[in-house]
């Protein structure tokens, strides 16, 4: 087994639990999905929940693994499938502290098509650099969709690279922060940028573009996204701890 990273704070390892709940709160996750949080103290360590609903997960349920996505702990219960998502984009990008996998329903489809996700509002901006589309096939053939080992795992962080949200072909999506809070803000407001843009495209005449934000305007609008938005975090821990009371 690898070595553990050393002890985490129990407030931040009940805000990678809490975390879960909110994004499943949030309607991005349900039954499936995952998110997880670089070891504060050992960048080649992350923290995520064993294979359980995420509405379900508190801090008990919350297991070290080393960016091989192997336990740190020989007796620690069983992990999910695809927490190789986790450790290879851990890997590929050091800028990277949490990690969000999850299917939530109105971005699926842009991985279906060839229209392409944009940033349809200022909560979305980090959308604006570009969303790349998974296709697992593309390396591997048929398969059961699952990134569920090391190589293709490292597929999916090339085909991230260094953009803030991927694609999944028929499977779902990956976003990822600087830190936990702002990737589940950049998960959460994934989802309610694609609903807008499938209403957006609804209204919209025949061969008419969106007036999306441009490239530069998502940088711009991303960098007060990264600290003001953390007042969306507040409220979502806050309304985790009046549940579960930590």
């Amino acid at each position: 087994m690898p070595d553990t990273g050393g002890p985490v704070a129990p407030d931040r390892i009940a805000d990678v639990a809490a975390a879960a709940r909110i994004l499943a709160a949030r309607g991005v996750v349900d039954g499936f999905g995952h998110v997880s949080m670089r070891h504060p103290d050992a960048p080649d360590r992350y923290l995520m929940s064993r294979a359980l609903a995420p509405a379900l997960v508190g801090p008990e349920d919350i297991v070290e693994y080393d960016l091989e996505s192997v336990a740190c702990d020989q007796d620690a219960p069983k992990g999910f499938l695809e927490r190789f998502i986790h450790g290879q984009i851990y890997k590929a990008r050091p800028d990277v502290c949490a990690v969000v996998h999850s299917h939530s329903p109105s971005v699926i489809p842009f991985g279906l098509t060839k229209a392409p996700m944009q940033a349809c509002f200022h909560n979305a901006a980090f959308l604006a650099q570009g969303v790349p589309v998974f296709d697992i096939a593309r390396d591997h053939g048929a398969t059961d969709m699952l990134v569920s080992d090391n190589d293709k795992g490292v597929a999916l962080a090339d085909c991230l690279s260094d953009k803030p949200v991927a694609l999944m072909r028929a499977h779902g999506s990956v976003a990822c922060g600087p830190s936990l809070e702002v990737a589940v803000f950049r998960a959460v407001y994934t989802e309610v940028s694609a609903r807008v843009q499938h209403w957006a495209l609804a209204l919209a005449e025949d061969g008419e573009e969106l007036a999306a934000l441009s490239k530069e305007e998502g940088r711009l609008a991303d960098v007060p996204n990264q600290t003001a938005g953390i007042r969306a975090w507040d409220l979502w821990r806050a309304e985790i701890h009046d549940q579960a009371g930590w």
